[in-house]
């Protein structure tokens, strides 16, 4: 059986791979992204998630894809679900 690794908040990584290592905070990334100071603060701090608006920036200032920000967000947000949202009652469709 394989266990699966509890994914990291976008605004851990966002900090731990990107801001720490290059001495930045987020109020200087934020600057960078014309975005409000504390969409940044929030994000870092795991208050807010990652919006398709930010994504956008964050890819074209880091070189990297809108995809890779929000699928962090997703994957994130699916196992806050996992935990939190009982489906044990619903019976599948089955299909004949």
């Amino acid at each position: 059986m394989t266990m699966l690794q509890d994914p990291s908040h976008p605004g851990d990584v966002l900090k731990e791979l990107y801001l720490t290592p290059l001495g930045m905070s987020a109020i200087a990334l934020a600057r960078e992204l014309h975005v409000p100071r504390t969409r940044i603060e929030r994000l870092v701090k795991g208050q807010t998630g990652v919006s398709a608006d930010t994504a956008m920036r964050l890819a074209r200032f880091f070189g990297t894809t809108p995809e890779y920000w929000l699928n962090l967000q997703r994957a994130w947000d699916l196992a806050r679900a996992r935990e939190q949202v009982d489906v044990s009652d619903i019976t599948p469709l089955k299909v004949a």
